[in-house]
């Protein structure tokens, strides 16, 4: 299906506008330092820029799909973060804002790849941040590249990707289209529909939690001893409430301030 450019768009402006508009191992894909040649594969549904929202620093959980932001569903932690939140408007309290913030559900995006060099390990799927997403958006709106997923006439991209020079520096990504439209397959591929039809449906590769087993893990992460890498100094005050609902601990949290 060929690229729909109005909801690129569309995806564009809300991105820009802050607006709304954990993966299978194997199938994930982390550029390394460095150059590297990307080709972005079309979907199905015309949309191989995809966003979910996450919820991180709970725990050692690397990220917990959010129903609510997603789905429209229930989230125990959307709604335990929206308490920290208010309370630490009415307070004034920076503490309790820093804590909410780190709860916060947040976006990452995902586009299945083919990284050339490793075609032979079939499609991935690679996760990227906002600043990238808005890029990628920019070239296919972008007349002078257009389509750049297209089997046909689209074009590879020339991912660098630069490590995190320190602490509290970020990793950068610096992305190029090449000026040459390619072909997406070539010798190193033998069947190029069957890649096309390998590319995986990223709506189901994440783990998705039922409204329950969100409020386990959150219960566990406010009833930890600290030995989570992500765990705040503040969460630990609930460490001896373990058994209790979100709403108690919170409850007890605010009468312990």
């Amino acid at each position: 299906m060929a690229l729909n450019l109005e909801a690129m768009r569309a995806k564009l402006n809300a991105s820009k506008n802050g607006g709304k508009s954990n993966g299978k191992s194997s199938t994930m894909w982390k550029p390394k330092a460095g150059d590297q040649n990307i080709r972005i594969l079309p979907t199905s549904d015309g949309d191989p820029f995809r966003e979910f929202h996450f919820h991180y620093n709970v725990g050692k959980n690397p990220g917990i799909y959010c129903n609510k932001r997603n789905d429209g569903g229930e989230c125990a932690i959307c709604d335990f973060a929206s308490k920290l939140w208010r309370e630490g408007v009415e307070n004034d309290d920076s503490t309790l804002k820093n804590e909410a913030k780190k709860l916060f559900a947040r976006k990452r995006y995902y586009s299945p790849v083919l990284v050339r060099g490793a075609e032979s390990e079939g499609v991935k799927i690679w996760a990227y941040g906002k600043t990238a997403y808005e890029t990628l958006l920019g070239y296919v709106l972008d007349p002078d590249y257009g389509d750049i997923t297209d089997p046909q006439t689209g074009t590879d991209v020339k991912l660098t990707y630069t490590l995190a020079s320190g602490p509290g520096a970020f990793p950068k990504t610096n992305l190029q289209p090449r000026r040459r439209p390619s072909v997406l397959c070539d010798d190193a591929i033998a069947d190029c529909q069957e890649l096309l039809d390998s590319v995986p449906n990223i709506d189901k590769l994440f783990d998705v939690k039922t409204v329950e087993e969100v409020q386990e893990l959150l219960d566990g992460y406010l009833a930890s001893d600290g030995s989570a890498e992500n765990s705040s100094n503040e969460s630990q005050r609930y460490k001896k409430n373990t058994g209790e609902s979100v709403d108690q601990a919170f409850a007890a949290f605010m009468n312990d301030k």
